[in-house]
């Protein structure tokens, strides 16, 4: 063993060769340990990942319900909306064309949505069909 300084100022021999053989870990033990630390590790990781889940699905769960009270009241509104316009128009055309001219409004937007919503699928079916050749 040479104990002459090296550049850093330290001997050649490092910390390990001063400990006496009987004392240091064997291979054994330090591959034991380092798979409990694994283990260890593991368990951890997913007791994080199963509190993230938990904190998701909580807020997905609040998230879900303000969604589903507000679409309710959204759709309150547009039958409210339907009534007082059936209403607005009776005593300018009657109480039955009122009733016609608002269902055929409603009718009208209705078909456009659809033709506009299968114009997307389509384009969507398309992209996919085009990519699969």
């Amino acid at each position: 063993m040479n104990d002459a300084p090296d550049s850093f100022g330290t001997t050649s021999h490092d910390a390990a060769d001063s400990v006496p053989v009987s004392e240091r870990p064997s291979l054994t033990e330090d591959v034991s340990s380092l798979l409990s630390d694994g283990r260890t590790y593991l368990e951890a990781e997913l007791q994080y990942q199963k509190s993230r889940a938990a904190f998701a699905a909580d807020r997905g769960k609040s998230g879900a319900i303000y969604g589903v009270a507000g679409a309710a009241l959204l759709h309150l509104a547009l039958v409210a909306l339907v009534l007082g316009s059936i209403l607005a128009l009776t005593p300018k055309v009657g109480a039955f064309a009122a009733t016609a001219i608002v269902v055929a409004v409603l009718l009208v937007a209705g078909i456009l949505l659809a033709l506009a919503a299968r114009k997307r699928f389509a384009a969507i079916s398309s992209a996919f069909r085009e990519g699969a050749v």
